[in-house]
């Protein structure tokens, strides 16, 4: 089992920053990559971005590329989303996840949730 804690989710105008973290336990946090996803009322939840276990490798999603950055600290056990330029339509709550099946962009095919954080953006 692996338990995930999300913090940093809040208000803020179109434009402003905010960094999301993920606090993990229950297995050993480098073995596993990572991944954010979101979700909008009445929407589908979305891929945000992935780093691999090391955190050498990361992918982002089209609508967020070049604004956001996915970063892991492995002595912390802690996953980092750093949102940047953000925009109305960022608006969603955030979910960290762990993949231990190699379920890059699928939700489906991550293995454990948080609970997510709020992140709303005012135009």
């Amino acid at each position: 089992q692996v338990q995930l804690v999300e913090s940093g989710g809040g208000l803020v105008q179109a434009g402003g920053s905010l960094r999301l973290s993920c606090a993990a336990s229950g297995r050993t946090f480098s073995n596993y990559a990572m991944g954010w996803f979101r979700q909008a009322p009445g929407k589908e939840r979305e891929f945000v971005a992935r780093i691999s276990q090391s955190g050498g490798s990361t992918a982002y999603a089209d609508s967020v590329k070049g604004r956001f950055t996915i970063s892991r600290d492995n002595t912390k056990n802690t996953v980092y989303l750093q949102m940047n330029s953000l925009k109305p339509e960022d608006t969603a709550v955030y979910y960290c996840a762990a993949d231990f099946s190699g379920g890059y962009y699928r939700p489906d095919r991550y293995d454990f949730w948080g609970q997510g954080t709020q992140v709303t953006v005012s135009s």
